[in-house]
């Protein structure tokens, strides 16, 4: 059995409706860009198809809160790179880390925390996570250093000023 990546991405082209008139992403369509990307990211390398546990079992996971902070501008038509990766989970709860890039990743735009929780649509309720999901969650974790995101985002600023 192969092991799952901890680190999952892809690559997204920023289109003109998205973005203000400064040709920059405008800050609330980040958060759609980041959602976007992580539902085809764990479809692709886990094989968990969101909308398909919605049908079949009742069950999806909801953004409780998020965080942005926005390193650089985005411009229209840019070709990002987005990558995501499960930083912490409990019974009731998974906390995912995304950042944003460059094409060739060599430049950091925008770093985001998003938190869910597994809603069951049919009791409309949050509930535990199923153990099948439970045991891919451990699977993937990649604890980082950084316990707050105000930490995190000054931490990958030092780095980009080390470039």
């Amino acid at each position: 059995m192969s092991q799952l990546p901890k680190i999952i991405e892809s690559s997204k082209k920023i289109r003109f409706q998205d973005c203000d008139p400064f040709n920059h992403l405008n800050n609330g369509r980040y958060v759609d860009y980041y959602i976007n990307a992580r539902e085809d990211q764990v479809l692709e390398n886990y094989g968990i198809d969101l909308f398909k546990i919605i049908k079949e079992e009742g069950l999806g996971w909801v953004v409780a809160n998020n965080q942005v902070s926005y390193i650089k501008p985005v411009f229209t038509m840019e070709t990002v790179v987005i990558e995501s990766q499960l930083i912490g989970h409990s019974p009731k709860h998974l906390q995912v880390e995304m950042r944003m890039f460059n094409a060739d990743k060599s430049i950091l735009k925008s770093i985001a925390w998003f938190s869910f929780v597994p809603f069951n649509l049919r009791k409309n309720k949050v509930e535990l996570h199923e153990e099948k999901y439970s045991k891919i969650f451990t699977e993937v974790l990649l604890e980082i250093p950084q316990k707050t995101f105000e930490a995190r985002e000054i931490f990958f600023r030092s780095q980009q000023k080390r470039k």
